[in-house]
């Protein structure tokens, strides 16, 4: 039985949509482009979205958009994720309640769904959540602070290249921590960028 590449192409769009709704149902909360190079995981919501807003759809969104943009990546390079539950959990048995953690086994699955070639922890929970759900990757990391996953130390873990900072939102108001981040986020330039 010979398969063709569009029905290829179609059981692997199949799968990955059945991955990220049972993610979903799971409490995951994601916006954008899941098939993006590069995932944003926050961890700190921000009232609209702990009220069940769109995630990144406040101003550190706009700015994390425009600061993706201008070190290469294309608009549609963009997603999104929280580490606390949202409410559309359909088995409750299985969900973090909203506004909880999810657990550690789950964000490693929406991590490992989403295979994207970089990740930005947006805030210390984030980083918290990452470093539980993948201590197994991070303990064969030579440098300590690299594997204790510090503010601005861009670590490889199991393939992809993982930024954590320590609070991007807060960062907004201070025009130095500001500068600060975008010192930060301009270490993880797309992959293959010319420059």
């Amino acid at each position: 039985m010979h398969i063709s590449t569009a029905e290829r192409k179609e059981a692997f769009a199949a799968a990955l949509d059945d991955q990220l709704d049972s993610l979903v149902a799971r409490g995951v909360r994601m916006v954008g482009n899941a098939l993006s190079p590069i995932v944003l995981v926050k961890g700190d919501l921000d009232d609209a979205e702990l009220a069940g807003g769109e995630l990144l759809a406040g101003p550190d969104g706009v700015a994390l958009r425009a600061a993706l943009t201008a070190i290469g990546y294309a608009p549609e390079d963009f997603c999104g994720i929280a580490v606390r539950a949202g409410d559309a959990a359909a088995d409750a048995d299985a969900a973090a309640p909203a506004g909880e953690l999810i657990g550690p086994d789950v964000f490693h699955e929406a991590m490992e769904t989403l295979d994207p070639e970089a990740v930005v922890l947006l805030d210390t929970t984030a980083t918290d959540v990452m470093r539980d759900a993948y201590a197994d990757a991070l303990v064969v990391i030579e440098d300590f602070d690299v594997a204790m996953l510090s503010p601005g130390l861009v670590a490889h873990v199991l393939g992809r290249r993982v930024l954590p900072l320590d609070g991007f939102e807060a960062a907004l108001n201070d025009p130095r921590e500001k500068q600060r981040m975008w010192a930060y986020i301009k270490r993880l330039p797309p992959a293959g960028a010319p420059y």
